[in-house]
C-alpha cells in the first residue's frame, strides 16, 4: 500500500437539504473504517459506513461516514430537530448551525483517526522484529479513540480492573439511563437495523452534567462498583463545574487527586481522548500478559516491566502497544493464559 505524508484533503463542502454539511476526506495514510462498532453500541453500522449521535456545544447532531470511492470517505452531518431528542438535558438543546455541524464531523474524524499520519511510526519501526510484521501486513486500523475526552475518561473509569465485556454492559446501562437518544425511521417509514435505511435509535454517552447529578446508588444499580461510582461522579463534577479542562494535561493532577483515578485512567484519557500517540496503558491486563510472553518472563509482567518493554517505542508507545495487542494479544488471552505465557515466552528482540 502507498503511503503519503501530505495533509488530509477536504475535497468539497456542500450544503445538503437533509445533511446540511458534508466533507470528503482523503486519509493521509492507508485507512479503513473499523470492522467493529464497539460494544457500547454508540457507533452503529449505516450501510457501508458508520453513524452516531453527538452533542456539540449544546446541539444534537447526527454524523455519518461512508466510503466514497478512490480512497476517500464522505462525512455528513445534520442537526436533529429538538422535539426528536429525549433524555436528561434534552430540554436545554439548541438548533445546530454550521460551526456545530463542522465540529461534530471533526469529533467523529478524530475518533476514527482518519487524519492521523502513520508514516513516521511506520518508518521508525518497520524493521522492528515485533512490530515490523504487523506494520508490513498493513496499518489501516488506528488506535481506539473516543469522540471527546469526557467519553474517554468516563469509560476508562468503568473499565478499571474488570474484563471489557463486563465494562461494556455497565456502559450500555449508563447510556440507556443518562444518554440522549433519537429515534430514526428509515426513508420508507419502517425501522431498519441492518443499514441502508438508518438505525432505529442512536444514543450518546452520558454527559458530565448528567453523571454529576446522579447518585452513587444509581450508578451502582448499573453494576459499577461503589468506589468507582464515587470516582466517576467526582470526575463529572470537576468537568461540569469547569474546574478541570480534560484537553489540558496540566489539569490531570486534579483528576489524580480523586481516589480510584490513577496513571492507567489518565493514560486512557490521553490516548483515547486526546490522541497522544505516546500514552502507554502500562497497567492494562492485556499488556501485562503479552509482555510476560514476549519479554520471555514466563509469567505476567509487572507494570514497571511493561513500561521498560515499550520504552524503545517512544514517542509512539501507545500506538505500538495497541498494534501489538491487536496482532499478538489473542495468543495469551482467555482461560489458561498463564500456561500459554510460559509456553510462548521468548526473547523480545533480536540482538
Amino acid at each position: 500500500m502507498t503511503f503519503t505524508s501530505s495533509a488530509a484533503e477536504q475535497v468539497r463542502v456542500t450544503p445538503l437539504e437533509r445533511n446540511p454539511f458534508e466533507v470528503e476526506v482523503r486519509p493521509v495514510s492507508p485507512f479503513r473504517l473499523p470492522r467493529r462498532n464497539g460494544s457500547d453500541r454508540i457507533v452503529q453500522r449505516y450501510g457501508s459506513g458508520l453513524q452516531r449521535l453527538l452533542v456539540e456545544d449544546g446541539a444534537a447532531v447526527i454524523v455519518t461516514v461512508r466510503p466514497s470511492g478512490s480512497g476517500t470517505y464522505r462525512f455528513s452531518a445534520g442537526g436533529v430537530p429538538l422535539g426528536l431528542v429525549s433524555g436528561p438535558g434534552s430540554e436545554a438543546l439548541i438548533e445546530a448551525d454550521g460551526p456545530r455541524l463542522e465540529a461534530a464531523i471533526d469529533s467523529f474524524r478524530f475518533s476514527l483517526g482518519i487524519d492521523e499520519d502513520m508514516v513516521p511510526f511506520r518508518d521508525a519501526f518497520i524493521a522492528d522484529p515485533l512490530l515490523g510484521p504487523a506494520i508490513r501486513q498493513g496499518i489501516e486500523s488506528r488506535s481506539s479513540r473516543r469522540a471527546n475526552p469526557w467519553e474517554a475518561l468516563a469509560w476508562a473509569v468503568t473499565e478499571q480492573l474488570i474484563e471489557y465485556r463486563r465494562a461494556a454492559a455497565i456502559q450500555r446501562r449508563m447510556i440507556h439511563r443518562w444518554g440522549l437518544s433519537v429515534e430514526l425511521p428509515s426513508p420508507d417509514g419502517r425501522r431498519d437495523r441492518k443499514g441502508g435505511g438508518g438505525a432505529s435509535c442512536l444514543r450518546t454517552a452520558p454527559s458530565p452534567a448528567a453523571i454529576a447529578a446522579a447518585s452513587p446508588a444509581e450508578l451502582q444499580a448499573c453494576y459499577l462498583s461503589a468506589k468507582r461510582a464515587l470516582a466517576l461522579i467526582r470526575c463529572a463534577k470537576e468537568v461540569s463545574h469547569g474546574r478541570t479542562d480534560l484537553c489540558d494535561p496540566e489539569d490531570d493532577r486534579r483528576l489524580l487527586a480523586i481516589p480510584e483515578v490513577g496513571p492507567w485512567t489518565i493514560a486512557c484519557l490521553a490516548l483515547r481522548g486526546r490522541g497522544d500517540p505516546d500514552a502507554l496503558l502500562a497497567g492494562d491486563l492485556g499488556h501485562i500478559k503479552l509482555v510476560g510472553a514476549l519479554a520471555g518472563l514466563g509469567r505476567p509482567a509487572e507494570i514497571e516491566e511493561v513500561e521498560a518493554f515499550y520504552a524503545p517505542y517512544a514517542p509512539f508507545r501507545g500506538i505500538a502497544g495497541d498494534l501489538l495487542l491487536a496482532s499478538r494479544g489473542r495468543a495469551v488471552s482467555g482461560p489458561g493464559n498463564r500456561a500459554r505465557i510460559r509456553s510462548l515466552a521468548h526473547p523480545a528482540r533480536a540482538a
